[in-house]
């Protein structure tokens, strides 16, 4: 084995270093050569995509230009509509609040009414019951004692029906 000199271990590094980046090159060309086709590629999707969504955005934009106002204008009569509900409903109530004093002032009124009425006949009903009904137990009573001496006038003995009893031999029996 020959020893190589320092010249000669010099000239073979610098030929491997030599071909290590002239691979290098070929590899950075390659990838070069993949970004450029990768950055057409992409503005090729670039430029279609564009194409259509500009059209979409245009027509939005002169949609917008020409319902803008409308809009506007809708938005502020539904406001004005909305505070006329407001102000109706606010009326619509105190009304209802009035209405519902006023019934209760005519309830009060009736059943103040109603109840004088109806002592009233409970004071009628307990003086006619008073006025006519003791009158009529008296006279019923004064009727029954006038039948009671008619009746008693009008049976023969009471001492032949005692005597009559006792010779049937019911002499414990009270009638």
């Amino acid at each position: 084995m020959e020893k190589f000199d320092s010249q000669t271990v010099q000239l073979v590094i610098v030929a491997v270093v030599a071909v290590t980046m002239l691979l290098q090159s070929i590899v950075l060309l390659a990838i070069l050569t993949t970004l450029r086709k990768a950055v057409q590629s992409m503005r090729q999707d670039i430029e279609d995509l564009r194409a259509s969504v500009v059209p979409v955005v245009d027509y939005v934009r002169e949609l917008l230009v020409q319902t803008g106002p409308k809009i506007e204008a809708t938005v502020t009569d539904l406001a004005a509509m909305s505070h006329n509900l407001r102000r109706q409903t606010a009326d619509i109530q105190v009304a209802g609040n009035e209405i519902v004093q006023r019934l209760q002032k005519q309830s009060l009124r009736v059943d103040t009414m109603l109840s004088g009425i109806l002592d009233a006949v409970d004071r009628a009903t307990g003086f006619m019951t008073d006025t006519v009904t003791k009158p009529m137990r008296q006279l019923a009573g004064l009727l029954a004692s006038a039948k009671a001496v008619v009746e008693s006038l009008r049976h023969d003995a009471p001492a032949e029906q005692a005597a009559g009893d006792h010779a049937r031999g019911d002499k414990d029996m009270f009638v």
